[in-house]
């Protein structure tokens, strides 16, 4: 059994300007298989930088409140937001409420660097 507590989770800012930290991650956690999973944290009147993926991801919002843009669509996320991203989608998120928007991110395949673009 493999257990985690978010408060033991060390962040660290991704490429895109979001706070990340690591909950699971195949070159961490080999019973990950090929996804992996990790907790965002976007401050209040911050947004993440464009960017493109080569795998999808999908973002369950935990708290919070915030707009996600997705190849010139956006759309209203708020806690208990489920969002599917395409592999290839131009995809930005921004904080648009009061508090720290709180996110998870799921990835398949897991996420790598080379695999994240600036878009």
């Amino acid at each position: 059994m493999l257990h985690k507590k978010a408060d033991q989770l060390g962040f660290f800012t991704a490429q895109d300007g979001c706070l990340l930290a690591e909950v699971l991650h195949p070159s961490n956690d080999p019973m990950a298989g090929e996804i992996s999973l990790a907790r965002a944290c976007l401050p209040p009147g911050q947004s993440t930088t464009p960017h493109r993926l080569e795998f999808l991801e999908i973002y369950y919002v935990l708290r919070g409140r915030g707009v996600l843009h997705q190849d010139g669509q956006a759309q209203e996320v708020g806690p208990e937001s489920c969002v599917y991203l395409p592999p290839g989608s131009r995809q930005w998120i921004e904080n648009t409420g009061l508090d720290d928007l709180v996110f998870l991110c799921v990835c398949h395949p897991a996420w790598r660097a080379e695999g994240d673009h600036p878009a």
